[in-house]
């Protein structure tokens, strides 16, 4: 879909909905809609019962989401210690789990955004949103992932506050740039022992990096083997063309009919560089004013849209950022109370989500 072809509703901003991957997950987010908000719960629990039947692990998964979050200030006994298998931390506890978050977010709202994007896998489940795959074809894609990832692409994620090119020029060997956040947030991707020499050589020139919540080298080639044989989990389906304008970070530009029927186009998105910036900042300047969008944050920690706060159609209020979820607490009857103001607030447009 081209953005330059008119808004079927030109008079309202339209509403653009942010999912979130790796490294954004916690502990219980968006857990207090459970029981409080029907469709959220029916879409979660629709999810990980599929999981199950693909010989996933849903009710553990789900045990590993409402368990709270350790306290840094104390040192835990073994014993209350979470397994590693079932630590958020692990790629096969927290992907699923994110895109079934995200996934029920988006059902939440009431219908289709105008626009979507998604970082990671959240990119998924913003394809499964705009109906490129059901919600149970999804389940056997996840299932897919993890097992893929059972087998390689160990190792981890740097969060850098810089330009790509600067926090590229202290890197080791091994280590590429997996996400471009921000003008000046970076992610570093790669074999955790370079990953760890290259922090240390950042830190000594003075710049921030910080470790992700990730056991794999997500968005690079470390991932390579894995995405190829990703690639047989979406050949297996009759892959649609998205029903709502979905935007790719592969790309920064919409997802065409084509790519969308391509496996490869999908599984790829494993072992190459997230454009998160760069596909925001082109949403932003083709629909930022006249008469703006409305952006919908589905993190945690709001991270999806801090670099669009700065962005001249944020700043004149033309565009909006609304978060979904609060940023401080999480699992509690906050997250309820936020999500029902977001969510009436997108209804008060009119046609908000259609």
């Amino acid at each position: 879909m081209d953005p330059r072809d008119p808004h079927p509703y030109p008079h309202r901003r339209r509403v653009l909905l942010l999912l979130p991957g790796q490294g954004a997950q916690r502990e219980r987010m968006a857990a207090g809609l459970l029981g409080r908000d029907a469709v959220f719960t029916s879409a979660v629990d629709e999810l990980l019962g599929a999981l199950g039947s693909f010989g996933g692990e849903g009710e553990q998964l789900r045990d590993a989401w409402l368990r709270p979050a350790p306290d840094p200030a104390l040192s835990p006994s073994p014993a209350l210690s979470p397994s590693p298998s079932l630590s958020l931390d692990e790629a096969a506890v927290a992907q699923p789990l994110l895109f079934a978050v995200g996934h029920a977010l988006g059902r939440a709202l009431g219908g289709v955004p105008d626009l979507l994007l998604g970082h990671s896998v959240g990119e998924l489940a913003a394809a499964c949103l705009a109906g490129v795959f059901t919600p149970g074809e999804a389940a056997g894609i996840l299932a897919a992932r993890g097992a893929v990832l059972a087998t390689g692409g160990r190792g981890g994620m740097l969060a850098v506050a810089a330009p790509a090119e600067a926090a590229l020029a202290d890197a080791a060997p091994g280590v590429a740039v997996a996400a471009v956040n921000g003008p000046r947030q970076t992610v570093l991707s790669g074999p955790s022992d370079a990953l760890e020499r290259t922090a240390a050589a950042l830190r000594a020139a003075g710049t921030t990096a910080r470790p992700l919540r990730s056991s794999h080298a997500f968005h690079s080639p470390v991932m390579a083997p894995a995405a190829d044989r990703f690639a047989s989990a979406f050949a297996a389906l009759p892959l649609r063309a998205p029903d709502t304008e979905l935007w790719s970070t592969r790309t920064a530009a919409p997802v065409r009919a084509e790519e969308a029927r391509r496996p490869s186009f999908w599984a790829g998105q494993l072992a190459t560089t997230v454009l998160w910036w760069p596909a925001l900042r082109a949403l932003l300047d083709a629909y930022g004013t006249r008469p703006g969008l409305l952006l919908l944050d589905a993190s945690p920690d709001h991270s999806l849209t801090a670099p669009a706060r700065r962005h001249p159609a944020v700043r004149a209020g033309t565009s909006r950022v609304l978060p979904l979820l609060p940023a401080r607490t999480a699992g509690t009857a906050e997250d309820a109370e936020v999500f029902a103001r977001a969510r009436a607030e997108v209804r008060g447009l009119g046609a908000g989500v259609r």
